[in-house]
């Protein structure tokens, strides 16, 4: 049986560097073909506060009934509820990335109208998104199974024996 390995910082880092890049680059590309850049709404930093609740929700949910309460979960569950922490993580730090390069690349224009609003919602969507990222992790690590009672660090029973050393014979 395989293991599925944890979300790692760096992969979060090179997602959320990808993001900053084109997120500074868009502006630059839209003005090249003599387009305007558009304005970013409320609605983008609430939805993805709305969504890092909801993830954040079945992170608690999650970690309560399996490390507090010690319930069992399905496979079929907990593979979903994976999948769905891996790529929350991942996307929550592209978008927040990608917002935040947005902001970075209006931050010569704040004194504008329109600069200083697409700075301000661009920054608060990068920090919703990044809330995003952290419930994603939250709940990949909420879904960690708990080690056995009767095992140790090791993985063998008793702290370190094996069967045949702990069976009297």
């Amino acid at each position: 049986m395989s293991t599925v390995r944890r979300t790692t910082a760096l992969s979060l880092t090179v997602a959320g560097g990808a993001g900053v890049v084109a997120g500074r680059l868009f502006r630059t590309v839209i003005e090249a073909f003599d387009g305007a850049a558009p304005r970013v709404g409320w609605s983008a930093a609430v939805s993805l506060l709305f969504a890092a609740g909801v993830l954040g929700g079945f992170a608690w949910n999650t970690w309560q009934s399996l490390h507090k309460r010690h319930e069992r979960m399905t496979s079929d569950h907990g593979i979903r509820l994976l999948a769905l922490a891996k790529a929350s993580a991942l996307v929550g730090a592209l978008v927040a990335g990608g917002y935040l390069g947005y902001a970075l690349a209006f931050a010569d224009a704040f004194d504008t109208p329109f600069g200083k609003e697409r700075v301000i919602h661009a920054g608060l969507a990068s920090v919703a998104g990044l809330l995003v990222m952290i419930a994603g992790v939250l709940l990949e690590r909420a879904l960690q199974v708990p080690e056995d009672e009767d095992k140790g660090k090791d993985g063998k029973k008793g702290g370190g024996e094996t069967d045949a050393e702990a069976s009297p014979a």
